[in-house]
C-alpha cells in the first residue's frame, strides 16, 4: 500500500486590490499572498479499489464530492487514467486544523495537496508549473497553496510572481467561531458599490495591476522592513464586509489599540490577523485582546509566516 502525509498550509492576504470585471465572470485582482504555518494535515494512501473515499475530523467539511480535495483527485484521474488504472483509488484524510469559512484558503490548500500527493503516489514526475496550471482549474487560490511562500498574485489570482521570502514575521489570527462571510456576497457587494472604481477596459486594468510591483507593501517586503510591511496591508474587501459585520471591525480595531505592525481582514474575511516580531509579543496582543473582547465565541491562533508550501510530512 502507497502513502503519504502532506503538510497543507493556510494563507493570507497581505494586499489585495479589485482592479475591474473579467469576461470569465471573474474579478481582477492584484494580491500579495502570504503562506502561514498554521496547516493542515492530509494523509493519502492507496484503498485498493476504483472509489476516492474523503473523511475529515470536522463536522462542517463535506465529506463528498462537493469538496475541493475530492475534486482535486477527480481532476488526477480525468487527466492521467493510466496511472489511476494501475494504483486505484484513493483514500483522502483531512485532519483540520485551520478554521473553515475563514478566508485563510482552508479548501483551496487541501486540494493543492491531494494534487501533490497523487503526483508522488502515481509517480507522475510533474513539475511545479505543471501542478499550478491543472490547479488552476479548481480555484484561484489553489495554484498558490501548492507553492506557498510570499507572492504577487494578478488575473484572477492564478498568475503568480515570487517575492523575497518573509518567514521571521509572526501574527494573531482571530475569528468568531459562529461568524461566515460569503467570497461570492463580498465581491457582488463590493461590484454593487464600488463598481463605478473599476478599470473600464483590458489595458487600464493591466496597467493598475502593474503598480503593484512597484508599490509600498513590494518595497517594503524587498527591504524587509517590518514597520512599512505593517503599514501597507491593504484589503479592499473591508470596505464590503465591515458595514455588514460591524464586529470584525471591531476586532481589528482592537488589534490597532495595542500597537502591532499592523491588522487587517484576510480575504473576504471574517479572519483578522495582527502582525508582531515575536512570539512573546504574539501571545501578549492576544491575551490583551481576549481581555479586550471577552467573547466566547472568538477563537484565536498563533502562527508565524512560512516559506513552504505543500511539503511531505517529516
Amino acid at each position: 500500500m502507497r502513502s503519504y502525509t502532506l503538510i497543507a498550509p493556510a494563507k493570507i492576504n497581505l494586499y489585495l486590490e479589485i482592479l475591474g470585471d473579467r469576461q470569465d465572470g471573474y474579478h481582477e485582482l492584484a494580491m500579495v499572498l502570504q503562506s502561514i504555518d498554521l496547516a493542515d494535515r492530509i494523509d493519502l494512501r492507496s484503498n485498493g479499489t476504483d472509489v476516492i473515499r474523503i473523511h475529515c475530523n470536522h463536522p462542517g467539511v463535506p465529506q463528498d464530492k462537493t469538496n475541493l480535495a475530492y475534486r482535486a483527485a477527480t481532476l488526477m484521474i480525468d487527466q492521467f487514467p493510466d496511472a489511476f488504472a494501475q494504483y486505484g483509488g484513493v483514500e483522502i484524510e483531512i485532519d483540520k486544523r485551520i478554521p473553515i469559512a475563514a478566508g485563510l484558503a482552508g479548501g483551496s490548500t487541501n486540494a493543492a495537496a491531494v494534487l501533490v500527493g497523487l503526483d508522488l503516489m502515481w509517480n507522475l514526475g510533474l513539475t511545479q508549473s505543471e501542478l499550478q496550471e491543472m490547479a488552476a482549474q479548481l480555484g484561484s487560490d489553489v495554484p498558490f497553496c501548492v507553492a506557498g511562500g510570499t507572492a504577487i498574485a494578478t488575473g484572477r489570482g492564478e498568475k503568480l510572481s515570487p517575492l523575497p521570502d518573509l518567514d521571521h514575521l509572526y501574527l494573531i489570527l482571530a475569528k468568531y467561531r459562529s461568524l461566515e462571510v460569503s467570497t461570492a456576497w463580498a465581491y457582488s457587494t463590493y461590484r454593487k458599490q464600488f463598481g463605478n472604481t473599476y478599470a473600464c477596459d483590458t489595458e487600464s486594468a493591466e496597467a493598475r495591476s502593474g503598480k503593484v510591483n512597484s508599490g509600498c507593501l513590494v518595497n517594503a517586503i524587498a527591504h524587509k522592513d517590518n514597520a512599512k510591511i505593517g503599514e501597507c496591508l491593504y484589503n479592499d474587501l473591508e470596505k464590503a464586509v465591515f458595514p455588514a459585520y460591524p464586529q470584525v471591525l471591531q476586532l481589528r480595531e482592537a488589534f490597532q489599540r495595542t500597537g502591532v505592525l499592523g491588522t487587517m481582514m484576510s480575504g473576504s474575511g471574517p479572519t483578522v490577523f495582527a502582525l508582531t516580531e515575536s512570539l512573546p509579543q504574539a501571545q501578549q496582543i492576544q491575551k490583551e485582546v481576549e481581555n479586550a473582547i471577552a467573547n466566547p465565541d472568538l477563537d484565536f491562533w498563533i502562527a508565524q509566516f512560512t516559506s513552504n508550501g505543500i511539503r511531505v510530512a517529516n
